[in-house]
């Protein structure tokens, strides 16, 4: 039997309140040729009550309802149960323009690219405000890519959902989420794996994805989880000691990601954390370090002086990192009454906690 064009996987956990406005955007979608696969973690909750009910109104759409222990293994489950040519993930969450779909197949078909990713929006609904990122602007459109040719594809957010995937090209190469129970940023692994095997990579600068800001059960503010990261770079380190070719040209741009994250995390969780952190932190790199890993392009990114504390001084690395928490604390706190961004795709202008300009 012949697949849809798109299979699109949705997670749910606890997300009832938005649920939805995900739903309707998926399924009003005008590419009608879809097949909508919902995992839903198994809770006895509303939103058992409303995924029963769009079940029951659209034929496309395919449930599973079991406890799956975590993000990655939900979608796994998804995965394997996919019939499209393409695959797409839209959390439940968030919610989608209705002509995302076609619109990133067009693109797939025309090019037979095996990922295409567009832009994004940030949603706050508490605000009403709609942000375009900006992470893709029109320079990098209109042509085929890969990150060994054009390394500035790793450093792009993960932003699994904001891209459809050959699901050819998945199975091919054996690409799944991690299972770690409950874990998270399980995106981070997957991304890069895609990212660094890919063929052929298109990117548009529309934005189709409205990524919401005011879930506060959204893993990303979830300060528990310390080592989830960790977890994630780990099963990158394994899968670039397995490609050796792919190591080549990749170790370093990963190298400077990791760091950049590690030090993120340790501004995230909380401060009785650090201290454990950094040790985790501190011998990782002096193995990447010792093996002579690390180089004169990665200080080209990081700062030697930063890196030597790490490594040298943990303590006197855990008062600049507090420094940092606090300095990013205060400038939150000005940018609220006034703040000016500009990059390729907008113009936000804030004056005394309001939008006065705001351009996409």
């Amino acid at each position: 039997m012949q697949g849809s064009k798109v299979s699109i996987i949705i997670p749910v956990y606890k997300t009832e309140k938005f649920l939805r406005k995900c739903l309707d955007s998926v399924v009003n979608q005008t590419l009608q040729d879809i097949e909508i696969i919902i995992v839903d973690e198994g809770d006895m909750d509303e939103c058992r009550a409303i995924i029963d009910e769009y079940e029951r109104n659209d034929s496309r759409i395919k449930t599973i309802h079991e406890k799956n222990g975590g993000y990655g293994v939900s979608i796994n489950k998804g995965f394997d149960l996919a019939t499209g040519e393409y695959i797409g993930i839209v959390e439940s969450d968030d919610f989608v323009d209705e002509n995302m779909f076609e619109d990133l197949y067009k693109i797939a078909k025309d090019s037979d690219a095996d990922i295409v990713k567009s832009d994004w929006i940030e949603y706050t609904e508490s605000k009403n405000l709609c942000r375009q990122v900006g992470k893709i602007n029109k320079t990098m459109t209109g042509k085929d890519l890969t990150a060994k040719t054009y390394p500035r594809l790793l450093s792009i957010q993960p932003s699994i959902w904001s891209a459809i995937y050959k699901k050819s090209f998945l199975n091919d190469n054996n690409i799944r989420f991690l299972s770690t129970p409950g874990g998270s940023y399980q995106d981070t692994s997957f991304t890069f794996k895609v990212m660094t095997l890919a063929p052929k990579i298109r990117l548009t600068s529309k934005a189709y994805l409205y990524y919401r800001q005011d879930n506060e059960n959204s893993s990303v503010k979830n300060t528990g989880k310390v080592y989830a990261i960790c977890d994630e770079y780990e099963e990158i380190t394994r899968f670039l000691d397995e490609h050796k070719d792919i190591k080549e040209w990749a170790n370093t741009q990963k190298l400077i990601r990791q760091y950049r994250i590690y030090i993120w995390n340790l501004r995230r969780i909380d401060e009785k954390y650090r201290e454990e952190f950094i040790e985790e932190f501190a011998e990782t790199f002096k193995k990447y370090y010792e093996n002579n890993e690390i180089g004169k392009d990665f200080f080209k990114k990081i700062n030697k002086k930063e890196f030597n504390m790490l490594l040298n001084d943990k303590a006197g690395f855990k008062k600049h990192v507090d420094k940092l928490v606090q300095k990013a604390k205060s400038k939150a706190e000005r940018r609220k009454m006034f703040s000016v961004n500009i990059n390729l795709s907008r113009i936000s202008i804030v004056l005394f906690g309001k939008h006065i300009v705001e351009i996409s």
